[in-house]
C-alpha cells in the first residue's frame, strides 16, 4: 500500500536561505528537534543526523539508549536551491528502525515577492510506524513532537523572526 504525506508552509525568505537552513548543520541544528543533519549534496551522497546531548540524557534517564546516528539516508536528487530528494529512516526507535527506507522530498518554490512555498512530501509506503511518527501528535506544543508540520513551523519562525517556537 502506498502512503504519502504532504506538509506545506509559506516562508518569507529566499530559496537560497531556506535551502541553507535545511541542508547546513549549523542552521538545521537550530530548529525542529535541534539534531544536526549532514548532507553530502550529490546523487548517491550520504545523509545522516546525530543525537543531541539532550536526546542522549533523556533516553538514559528513561532506561534506554539511542544510537549516535538517529536518522540515515541517501541523496537521490539535488537541484539547489529548489529540490532535494532523499531516502530517510529513523534509527532511534526500534519500530521505525526495522522499517524500510522512506522517500523524503523538499520542494522550494517562489510564491510571490520575497515569499516561498516549502513542501515536504514524505512517502512512507510500507513504513506505518514512520508514518505515525512524522504525522506528529495533535497535542504537541512548542517543545516538539509535532512531526513535519511542527518542524516546518519552527523553520518558518527561525527564518522570519530569528527565534524558534520554543522561544530560544
Amino acid at each position: 500500500m502506498s502512503t504519502t504525506q504532504v506538509f506545506r508552509i509559506w516562508i518569507k525568505a529566499t530559496p537560497e536561505k531556506i535551502w541553507t537552513a535545511v541542508t547546513d548543520p549549523e542552521w538545521n541544528a537550530r530548529y525542529g528537534y535541534a539534531a544536526p543533519q549532514f548532507y553530502e549534496l550529490k546523487k548517491g551522497g550520504k545523509f545522516y543526523s546525530t543525537a543531541t546531548q539532550e536526546m542522549k540524557d533523556y533516553s538514559a534517564a528513561n532506561g534506554f539508549q539511542i544510537p549516535e546516528t538517529i536518522i540515515e539516508g541517501e541523496i537521490l536528487e539535488v537541484d539547489e536551491p529548489r529540490r532535494l530528494v532523499q531516502t530517510w529512516r529513523m534509527l532511534m526507535d526500534p519500530s521505525t528502525a526495522s522499517e524500510p527506507f522512506t522517500t523524503l522530498t523538499y520542494d522550494i518554490e517562489d510564491a510571490g515577492p520575497g515569499v516561498c512555498r516549502v513542501t515536504i512530501t514524505h512517502d512512507v509506503t510500507d513504513a506505518p510506524a514512520t508514518g505515525t511518527m512524522i504525522k506528529g501528535a495533535p497535542e504537541a506544543g512548542a517543545e516538539g513532537g509535532g512531526g513535519w508540520a511542527w518542524v516546518l513551523s519552527d523553520l518558518k519562525s527561525l527564518l522570519e523572526t530569528g527565534k524558534i517556537l520554543a522561544g530560544q
